[in-house]
């Protein structure tokens, strides 16, 4: 069965988005922001020259999912997903804007990503073979890579606006936010990854890391402490804001198998692309297959098909 075209830029009704990032089109209807999450896909930086059909949708409706069992936890930026609801400059566009899309509440983001880690990877492996440590924590010797750490840790990082996110430690963090809020956000982002981790491992996912964004109400609740205005934000525990490993093959002494662009950084990496300008296309086989992976992901965590 072929693959439906993936959808690569949009528009509404002749307008801009008003944002552009890797991956998300942002549109601002003043306190409020419509977020539409395209087929694009980066790899080392740079956004490829194809897309993969549906990823939009898995990521938007990945995120509503969890925005919705979180609530509990913590208030979230969602207000809507169905195109129904949206500004009427935006219901025109019913059509392309359905499942891939949500209507949110404007904040002011924070400065940082909140990152919790659950295994030693990426990163954090790196940074424990060079150290011992992990962003400043002390980690037992002798781990090897992709064990699972002794408890959960908190590890933010600043927002890169190209390029990689750079590690940091709590006390920079505090710096730039306030120690009320990095409180906050730290408690915040480990009971999320608690919550979201054992939800997926019943489903056959180890999350062995996951990033998460907040930001806080904005002038109108100025009289309420900052650490009392924070929102959830973004995308939360999808395949491209967390590292998600199939629970059957888990072994720990090496990388693991992955839900998320793995073919697409090995075929990459095959052909020997020097991660410059042109960045290349993909063959139907790869993207076939990252598809596939994204799906899978989406219908274990939720037990239902994409809509």
């Amino acid at each position: 069965m072929p693959l439906t075209a993936p959808v690569l830029n949009t528009t509404l009704a002749r307008r801009a988005p008003t944002q552009t990032g890797k991956v998300r089109d942002i549109y601002d209807f003043g306190d409020r922001l419509l977020i539409v999450a395209t087929d694009r896909i980066s790899a080392f930086d740079y956004v490829l020259a194809s897309g993969i059909p549906d990823k939009g949708k898995v990521l938007t409706q990945i995120s509503a999912f969890w925005f919705g069992r979180t609530r509990g936890i913590v208030p979230n930026h969602l207000i809507a997903t169905d195109p129904a609801g949206f500004p009427d400059e935006a219901k025109a566009e019913a059509s392309l804007l359905e499942g891939r899309s949500m209507l949110v509440t404007k904040t002011e983001p924070l400065p940082i990503e909140c990152v919790a880690r659950g295994y030693l990877a990426g990163s954090g492996w790196k940074d424990y073979l060079a150290t011992g440590e992990v962003c400043g924590i002390p980690l037992p010797s002798g781990l090897r890579e992709s064990d699972r750490l002794p408890e959960p840790i908190f590890t933010p990082a600043t927002k890169a606006q190209s390029g990689h996110d750079i590690n940091i430690g709590e006390a920079a963090a505090a710096e730039l936010v306030g120690a009320k809020v990095l409180g906050r956000v730290k408690d915040l982002t480990l009971r999320l990854y608690a919550e979201g981790a054992a939800h997926a491992e019943s489903c056959g996912i180890i999350v062995a890391d996951t990033k998460f964004e907040f930001g806080l109400l904005p002038a109108a609740a100025r009289g309420v402490p900052a650490d009392e205005r924070v929102l959830l934000i973004d995308e939360i525990l999808t395949p491209d804001s967390s590292r998600f490993w199939p629970r059957d093959g888990y072994s720990a002494g090496g990388p693991q198998p992955s839900f998320d662009k793995q073919f697409v950084r090995d075929y990459l990496e095959r052909i020997k692309w020097n991660k410059q300008p042109p960045v290349p296309s993909l063959p139907d086989d790869v993207i076939a297959k990252t598809r596939d992976k994204y799906v899978e992901a989406f219908r274990r965590l939720t037990g239902h098909d994409l809509a």
